[in-house]
């Protein structure tokens, strides 16, 4: 289905590979990382990216698929994107989050950062987080507050959960506590999980919590509500508003787009008007209103 505009928001990848191990996370598995170098966004690929795009979107996310501090770049990209006047967006572990980092993307003009920790003691962090520290994390949640209240900014600092078997004896402690952490507002997401049929350590005790539900057969399967598509009745809008961009410049049609098997070009070839008006990507937005959820990548969608 042909599309008319631009995009209206992108993701851009600062850098494709991560310091821990999440067990979910096909970078922490190394499912993505054994097909591609690891590598940073470099700034003229940011700067053409930003240049084509920006009088057409109004969000630019700086993150997909690595962890985005790991480019030290990253303040001076935000504030290209701040100087034009974009919403931007980082999502972090916060392992790389000292103080100097912190002040960094409070000057760069950043909008919102999403800061995930998914436990609170030790134990419950290191279950997802494997090779973090939440010491580290927690310290860089602080500094992050300092910095705000420092230089008077309106960041929006969110705190982003996981709801896990692993923490879920922590939740209302950290709805009472947030706020003394440094974070401004508190997200709590439900986990997705690759491995769930026949159940998941991971997997909250509290069924409303989860992705999955128990059937009579004894398997686990994704709950309706997770089954349900805008394409039953509208389309998908994702296809025709955002995409992701990767360090490599591949432009792929979303974020669920996790090993690139549907990039739609690359910007080494083409001009992004070129990839987003193609035929490829013409035919891709096409066959998802076709086939819907017998897509894998739109099978653990909600949007």
């Amino acid at each position: 289905m042909r599309v008319r505009h631009l995009p209206t928001f992108v993701s851009v990848e600062p850098a494709n590979f991560c310091q821990l191990r999440c067990p979910e996370c096909p970078v922490g598995k190394r499912e993505r990382a054994s097909s591609l170098a690891s590598s940073f966004m470099p700034m003229p690929l940011f700067e053409r990216v930003l240049s084509e795009l920006q009088t057409a979107v109004h969000t630019m996310q700086f993150y997909f698929q690595g962890e985005p501090l790991l480019n030290r770049q990253l303040p001076e990209m935000i504030a290209k994107a701040h100087q034009v006047g974009l919403y931007t967006i980082v999502s972090t572990n916060a392992q790389s989050l000292t103080c100097s980092t912190a002040e960094a993307l409070v000057k760069s003009g950043l909008s919102r950062i999403i800061v995930s920790i998914d436990g609170f003691s030790e134990e419950s962090y290191a279950a997802y987080r494997v090779g973090g520290s939440l010491q580290r994390a927690l310290e860089g949640l602080r500094q992050l507050s300092n910095a705000k209240a420092k230089y008077d900014s309106r960041i929006r600092i969110e705190l982003q959960v996981l709801r896990l078997k692993t923490n879920e004896h922590e939740w209302q402690w950290i709805r009472k506590h947030y706020k003394q952490l440094g974070a401004t507002h508190l997200v709590f997401k439900t986990a997705q999980l690759y491995d769930y049929e026949h159940g998941h350590a991971l997997m909250p005790s509290q069924a409303k919590y989860s992705r999955y539900r128990l059937t009579k057969d004894g398997t686990y399967r994704l709950h309706a509500s997770w089954l349900r598509r805008h394409w039953v009745n509208t389309p998908c809008y994702r296809l025709w508003s955002g995409c992701v961009v990767t360090t490599t410049g591949q432009v792929l049609p979303c974020c669920y787009d996790k090993a690139a098997q549907h990039a739609l070009g690359t910007l080494a070839q083409s001009t992004f008007a070129d990839i987003w008006f193609g035929k490829k990507a013409d035919d891709f937005r096409g066959s998802v209103l076709k086939k819907g959820n017998r897509i894998a990548i739109c099978q653990s969608c909600n949007h």
